[in-house]
């Protein structure tokens, strides 16, 4: 079993009388993590999973007093996939309110009817965590940075959902599996989505334009549907954990881009099996995109292991002069450009240097990108 950064979080969130939520696309490992935490911990636990009938059944509108002889004599429950338990809101209140003592810990693979059910009636009552597919860093870890480094080509093509990175022998059907269907059966059965090939159709745009600007009225029209349809969709996905959308960074200079988006996958190796390619680098023309998105998703993966947030952009203007990404912390700006390739010795256009003195500029590439994701060499 190879850890999540997360485990040690939740853990010291344990038994101080709020519900611990963890939500997550589904294969990215909710189960195992939390069962690693039951088994780490000297409670007795229950486990609970959702997916099975009676369990739906047993805590759909549930009494305080029906909770306590579920209970039992445990003091840990786990309750997995519970956003398939109607009005599982009211009954997760029930556990804090009524049940101090226990603790509760919670997963969901979609934001999509969790977040509907629980906001209302658990405002402060509850800590919320996102689990992703492992990181490079966890990977690190547990194997070295040495051994990582030799597989970053394969991270990028392949991803990094945990079954994908065990399995290497199996990943190409596995991955498949996983793109074509079960990834997304929280969007098809909750949204009443009436044409899931419409969604695949946007799946397969959205991936065949990471790194660039997506237009909503482009996609309209080359799915033939209409604007506000495609915004759902990504709205959706985006609260599937399949993808997320980055802001363009506008304040200072007139002709900064300020409405557009950039969409990103959480995992390469969606992505890939989304258009069929698991070519490698070396007979790909899309090089640039998926060290970009890695790069971006193993970022993302660093703050929300940590159970942080950043403000994150990217930054274009008018004329096409573009950073990658970029990060706001404590207002200073944090610029980073992307390279696979040997950098150009000035990549930072002098149009954001002079209009945000200060900001700190960092080119990331294969040398030194350990740091970026949160690896440090001495492990």
């Amino acid at each position: 079993m190879i850890k999540r950064e997360l485990q040690n979080i939740i853990e010291s969130k344990l038994f101080k009388g709020k519900l611990i939520i963890v939500t997550g696309a589904r294969q990215v490992g909710k189960t195992t993590l939390i069962k690693m935490i039951a088994d780490n911990h000297t409670a007795k636990y229950l486990y609970l999973n959702c997916d099975e009938p009676d369990i739906r059944l047993m805590l759909t509108d549930s009494t305080s007093t029906k909770l306590k002889d579920i209970v039992g004599k445990n003091k840990l429950v786990l309750i997995d996939e519970a956003q398939r338990v109607k009005n599982i809101g009211l009954t997760l209140k029930l556990f804090v309110d009524q049940l101090p003592e226990v603790q509760v810990i919670a997963t969901g693979s979609s934001a999509l009817e969790l977040s509907n059910e629980i906001s209302e009636p658990l405002t402060g009552r509850k800590y919320d965590f996102v689990l992703l597919p492992f990181s490079v860093k966890e990977l690190s870890d547990e194997f070295g940075w040495i051994e990582e480094s030799r597989l970053l080509k394969d991270r990028m093509i392949f991803g990094l959902y945990p079954e994908i990175t065990l399995k290497p022998d199996e990943r190409k059907p596995l991955l498949e599996s996983l793109a074509t269907s079960y990834l997304f059966k929280d969007v098809l059965a909750y949204q009443d989505i009436r044409k899931p090939e419409v969604l695949e159709k946007l799946l397969v745009a959205l991936a065949a334009q990471i790194g660039n600007e997506v237009s909503y009225n482009e996609l309209s029209n080359t799915l033939d549907i209409d604007k506000e349809t495609v915004a759902k969709y990504i709205d959706l996905l985006e609260k599937a954990f399949v993808i997320f959308r980055l802001p363009p960074f506008s304040r200072n200079v007139r002709t900064e881009i300020s409405k557009k988006r950039k969409v990103y996958f959480y995992d390469n190796g969606i992505r890939n099996a989304l258009i069929s390619n698991f070519n490698q680098l070396e007979f790909r023309n899309d090089v640039g995109a998926l060290w970009e998105n890695f790069l971006i998703s193993e970022r993302i993966k660093l703050y929300a292991n940590k159970g942080e947030s950043v403000r994150s952009f990217f930054w274009r203007t008018l004329q096409q002069q573009e950073i990658d990404y970029i990060e706001e912390k404590d207002g200073i700006l944090y610029a980073f450009e992307f390279k696979w390739g040997k950098p150009k010795s000035s990549v930072f256009p002098k149009t954001f240097i002079s209009a945000y003195p200060g900001s700190k500029t960092e080119v990331i590439t294969r040398e030194n990108y350990f740091s970026f994701v949160g690896i440090s060499k001495g492990n």
